[in-house]
């Protein structure tokens, strides 16, 4: 079982988030590897994002939102340095 774990995808067009099973690792830990790399992803919240349309004129102004929040996170980081 372990060493099902450990290889590589047998497919190789596999485009997807996987952990390999570390030597002496538990099984909690290569869960806890396998959420911190799904959530750096971004991949659940795209999920959500896509639950429900989403007009055109809605994905620009929360683009622009988004815009506008990353450019008032640098202006705070420069201005505290």
């Amino acid at each position: 079982m372990e060493e099902e774990l450990a290889q590589e995808p047998e497919h190789p067009d596999f485009v997807g988030i996987y952990v390999t099973l570390r030597q002496g690792e538990v099984g909690e830990a290569l869960i806890r590897r396998f959420k911190k790399k799904v959530s750096k992803s971004g991949i659940i919240q795209e999920c959500r994002r896509r639950m429900f349309y989403e007009k055109p004129s809605d994905t620009r102004r929360r683009k622009r939102r988004e815009q506008q929040r990353r450019l008032l996170r640098t202006l705070a980081k420069e201005k505290k340095e």
